[in-house]
């Protein structure tokens, strides 16, 4: 049905407040089961709360499923029908997607133990209802109706996308064959919760001396010292990883460390081909020739030729520019090491690429981090947003949450005070912790009998934790930590800014494709001088960045563009080869196909005995829709030069984005809301610009 029939690949969450009915028992003090609007008391929550949480809701939803089924035909409306299903889905997700939030930050095991449980138990329960032929007739029998002829607007395209998601789920077939997909469904489940922890559990540190040290900054030495070691210790993670791989002068520890990150999730490369497995053999049940041409059949590409002809393209307007970039770095090696061959390794691109920063173009990283202290940033990209997208946030004082290290923040409209949502920042590496940066949903907005729900949000990311002698500095270039931030709090405002009544449309809820361009777009107003200049403050001095400084670093964005872009292909042609060419009988080894597509796109060289396609999370949430990083990206910049025609921070075009773009969430075709706000067709003219091609 429209829902995706929600197999659990969640990084994007769901909500409304739940229900007391009469015929089910409502677990007492139970921090995951809320009133409307109101918040989880996280601080609260005990292992047992989970079970409880998620046998209520999925009480509550049977119930609801079994009164859908038994109104009499004639008796069928929108509302006890349709509505009632709507109504459910959002009422049993303000309580699955809690779980599965917390299952990917809580600090005690045994919590995330049980919210793993709870999610495989959630995840096989929908798929059981997606599949259920007497659901499927009562709804079926409603939209051959008088009734539903006359429905129009959201809700007329509600039930025509739910009439169409029933049959992608097969339900033309025989029953044989659905409980045949029902069965896989519930083995993907329990593949992608593998998968997924396989890496973010994965630990490994490299413990290097003194003399390997060599060309890391005094900060860094000392965060990285084990007193008991008396020696230093660099993990994996990205505040740790990334100084080392910049500045240390060991070519030998730089290539260790490259292999121990890039070998996380190693037990992966037996979860993978069961992963693609299953997935193609749902394809084939349901009568496509493989999981990445059914996938996009509802996908604004519509099939797998049209992925591959913008790969294609993709990677031929890249050429020259990742050519001209990997030449820069050879000559670099060559003065540097003596070496006059073609062949850059992984392990001493970013070190080459920082001599080149600091010679070409002057800069220096160490330097420009100070003036991107983060919460000097945060406030930057609050009043950035705020201001343009006519919002108000305010902090609220201990808050009840999972971790001491996560903020709480109450969002206002700021013209009619009218409170939209809370949201959560969760910025900080810890064991156990989601190790990338993403928005988690853990209530989305829609209309209740009782008014709106507000939007709840979380934000996890992975930045430097600040010490006693130094605040946590956030890197500023291309693929940095600022433009990740400015990134990821796009999707939340996605979901806090919706007025969208139908809870299955709400804020992110649009396609795979277009999900992302909501969000790219924010990552420009780090790259303009107007608006970083409103948050780039030295963290001693509060001095504001020199304009000498600032202009180099703009002068430099696309230093990198090609090779960084054309990670992007690689990355889009794996995930396409391995769901729409992998044959398990005739190409079975997926380690292979990676190294041979990375050797045909990209002008670098990849770590020798790492397998990075064990720890490439996107092939589970992202399975045959990683394209649409690029494809959104050229929505993105096309909307984004209405803002540079009309003023980066004008609130006339950043409220027309809000109202035009981000409000209406899925509730119209994404094609048509970017037309609507350029007032023509998009084009490519403006990707291409921000890429400096």
């Amino acid at each position: 049905m429209l829902r995706s029939y929600f197999i659990v690949l969640i990084v994007i969450v769901i909500a409304q407040g739940c229900r007391n009915d009469n015929n089910i028992t409502k677990p007492f003090n139970n921090p995951l089961i809320v009133a409307f609007n109101q918040i989880n008391d996280f601080n609260s929550l005990e292992v047992h709360h989970i079970e409880d949480a998620t046998n209520f809701a999925i009480n509550y939803g049977d119930q609801v499923i079994n009164q859908v089924i038994n109104i009499p035909d004639n008796k069928k409306t929108y509302e006890n029908t349709l509505k009632a299903q709507d109504d459910a889905w959002a009422t049993i997700d303000r309580i699955q997607y809690p779980i599965y939030l917390l299952g990917e930050v809580h600090p005690d095991s045994a919590i995330r133990a049980s919210c793993d449980t709870a999610v495989i138990k959630f995840s096989k329960w929908s798929n059981d209802v997606s599949l259920n032929e007497d659901l499927y007739n009562a709804v079926k029998i409603y939209s051959l109706s008088e009734n539903a002829k006359f429905l129009k607007g959201i809700h007329k395209k509600y039930l025509e996308d739910t009439m169409k998601g029933y049959r992608r789920l097969g339900f033309e077939l025989s029953k044989e064959k659905r409980d045949t997909l029902k069965s896989i469904k519930n083995r993907l489940t329990k593949i992608g919760l593998e998968f997924s922890k396989n890496i973010t559990e994965h630990k490994d540190t490299l413990v290097v001396s003194e003399e390997e040290m060599k060309g890391t900054p005094d900060w860094y030495k000392k965060a990285m010292y084990d007193q008991k070691l008396g020696n230093y210790k660099i993990d994996i993670s990205r505040p740790s990883r990334t100084p080392f791989m910049r500045y240390s002068e060991s070519k030998k520890a730089r290539r260790e460390l490259s292999e121990k990150f890039l070998n996380r999730g190693i037990k992966n490369l037996d979860v993978i081909p069961k992963m693609l497995n299953e997935r193609h053999k749902m394809a084939n049940t349901l009568g496509y020739r493989s999981y990445a041409e059914y996938l996009l059949e509802d996908r604004m590409p519509k099939k797998p030729e049209r992925v591959w002809e913008f790969e294609a393209d993709l990677h031929k307007n890249l050429k020259a520019k990742a050519k001209l970039e990997h030449e820069e770095l050879k000559k670099i090696k060559k003065r540097v090491w003596g070496v006059d061959d073609d062949q850059i390794n992984y392990w001493n691109m970013f070190y080459l690429e920082n001599i080149r920063d600091i010679e070409k173009y002057q800069l220096n990283d160490e330097q420009i981090k100070e003036y991107f202290e983060l919460n000097n940033v945060r406030d930057g990209m609050f009043k950035i947003t705020q201001s343009m997208l006519g919002l108000r946030y305010e902090q609220i004082e201990n808050p009840s949450v999972w971790h001491p290290d996560v903020t709480m923040y109450k969002v206002f409209d700021d013209e009619t005070n009218k409170k939209l949502g809370y949201f959560y920042l969760d910025l900080f590496p810890r064991e156990n912790k989601y190790s990338h940066a993403a928005h988690f949903s853990i209530s989305k907005g829609w209309s209740t009998e009782s008014g709106y729900q507000y939007p709840i949000a979380a934000l996890v990311c992975n930045f430097p934790k600040p010490s006693n002698d130094r605040p946590s500095l956030l890197q500023h270039g291309p693929n940095g930590e600022v433009e990740t931030f400015f990134h990821e709090f796009g999707h939340l405002l996605h979901g806090m800014v919706t007025n969208v009544p139908i809870y299955s449309y709400s804020g992110t809820s649009v396609d795979r494709d277009f999900v992302e361009a909501p969000s790219q777009i924010f990552e420009n107003w780090i790259w303009e001088e107007e608006s970083v200049k409103l948050f780039a403050k030295h963290y001693k001095t509060n001095e504001t960045i020199p304009d000498e400084l600032l202009s180099r670093m703009l002068l430099a964005k696309n230093r990198s563009s090609g090779n960084d872009f054309s990670f992007q292909v690689f990355l889009g042609s794996l995930d396409m080869t391995l769901y729409d060419r992998w044959d398990p009988n005739s190409n079975p080894d997926i380690v292979k196909i990676a190294r041979k597509l990375h050797k045909d796109i990209l002008t670098w060289y990849e770590t020798p005995n790492t397998a990075r396609i064990a720890n490439f999370g996107h092939l589970n949430g992202y399975a045959a829709s990683y394209y649409g990083y690029a494809w959104s990206r050229v929505m993105a910049q096309d909307m984004y030069s209405v803002f540079k025609k009309e003023g980066i921070l004008n609130p006339e075009v950043g409220k027309r984005f809000r109202k035009q773009i981000l409000a209406p969430g899925g509730s119209k075709e994404p094609m048509d809301l970017v037309k609507t706000f350029l007032g023509r067709e998009p084009d490519s003219r403006a990707l291409a610009e921000s890429l400096g091609l």
